[in-house]
């Protein structure tokens, strides 16, 4: 379980104690991050801190690319990422090697039939030396935390990530505490086992900004990765190209990107379509993680501004998986190509 020096002191603010660590000075390796690259001031900035991610992470993600884009979006747009696969895939290895990349907190939960909610969030231990209970801090308390096979456990444990993941909080016994910023879940779903798994609430669903599939890696990828996996684990050898506090201040310059009227009325209009054709639309909060996301593919570009093209990039792997359709032969991504061949940009 996590312990309370793994996120900074409980309570206090995260964005202070990622900036400046437990002893309230910037550790040694903020410093030489600081010295060797200029704070993220622009979208140009936030490309290159970008570019610098995938590098490193490439070199353990083999043949992935698009993936790690994935991922660098859903972190840019403060949202969360749901990995639909199946095992052996890499996606453990691309969750951890995202978090060394920019010298943040990992933790890992395996969900299971018998995970308990507090074992995701924490739970008050009483401490007999000074009669009082102390809070010992879950596994969500990190700047990434991979929750693995989450439909394996009911739904009232994985209830447990749905204010963590909408508010970036966790209250138990009634005191709220703040989760460390920047706070990603990258949760992954077994889609092998039917019988042995639960199905995710539409209400979970719904806050995971964008849903994708990693794939079998083609020949050569995979002999590459055998290459590469007959000595010490890659994933060891990641070393940090950007800190914390570079992805807060990128995901300020993220968030003010301009995203113009037209483009926004174009993203309400694809998600009107989506209502009007099938039993469950996307939701505002879709709409929303689809601007956010589309800021986040502008500034991956070093663009200023948001053009229909980020839209229709983003929207397959964002509004998808918030699809509820009638028929069993047509499904999310069916209703969200239909929305993006007819919807006109106007």
């Amino acid at each position: 379980m996590t312990g309370p020096g793994d996120s900074g002191p409980i309570g206090a603010d995260p964005t202070e104690a990622a900036e400046n660590g437990p002893g309230g000075a910037r550790s040694a390796s903020d410093a030489d991050l600081s010295d060797r690259h200029a704070d993220p001031e622009t979208p140009a900035d936030v490309a290159d801190l970008a570019d610098r991610i995938v590098a490193e992470v490439e070199d353990v993600i083999v043949g992935k690319r698009e993936a790690v884009e994935h991922v660098l979006v859903t972190v840019l747009a403060r949202g969360h990422l749901l990995v639909e696969d199946v095992p052996g895939v890499g996606k453990t290895t691309l969750a951890k090697s995202v978090a060394r990349s920019i010298d943040g907190s990992f933790k890992r939960v395996q969900f299971t039939p018998d995970l308990l909610p507090s074992d995701v969030t924490g739970v008050n231990v009483f401490n007999r030396r000074t009669d009082e209970f102390d809070f010992q801090p879950g596994p969500v308390f990190a700047n990434v935390v991979l929750g693995d096979e989450i439909n394996r456990a009911p739904p009232k444990t994985q209830s447990a990530l749905l204010e963590a993941m909408e508010e970036n909080q966790v209250t138990t016994d009634g005191t709220t505490r703040s989760l460390p910023d920047p706070f990603c879940v990258i949760a992954t779903q077994n889609d092998v086992e039917p019988g042995q798994t639960y199905e995710l609430p539409v209400a979970e669903v719904d806050r995971f900004t964008k849903k994708i599939r990693l794939g079998y890696p083609d020949t050569d990828e995979e002999a590459a990765i055998l290459g590469r996996l007959t000595g010490d684990h890659p994933v060891d050898a990641v070393e940090p190209v950007a800190t914390v506090a570079d992805v807060r201040r990128a995901r300020r310059i993220v968030g003010e990107i301009e995203a113009s009227e037209p483009i926004r009325e174009y993203v309400a209009r694809l998600a009107v379509y989506t209502r009007q054709n099938a039993r469950l639309g996307a939701s505002p909060r879709g709409s929303l993680a689809l601007v956010r996301a589309a800021q986040a593919r502008a500034a991956l570009d070093g663009r200023e501004y948001v053009i229909p093209d980020d839209v229709q990039t983003e929207a397959p792997t964002v509004l998808a998986h918030r699809i509820r359709t009638e028929s069993g032969g047509v499904d999310g991504a069916e209703v969200v190509a239909d929305a993006l061949d007819r919807v006109r940009v106007e």
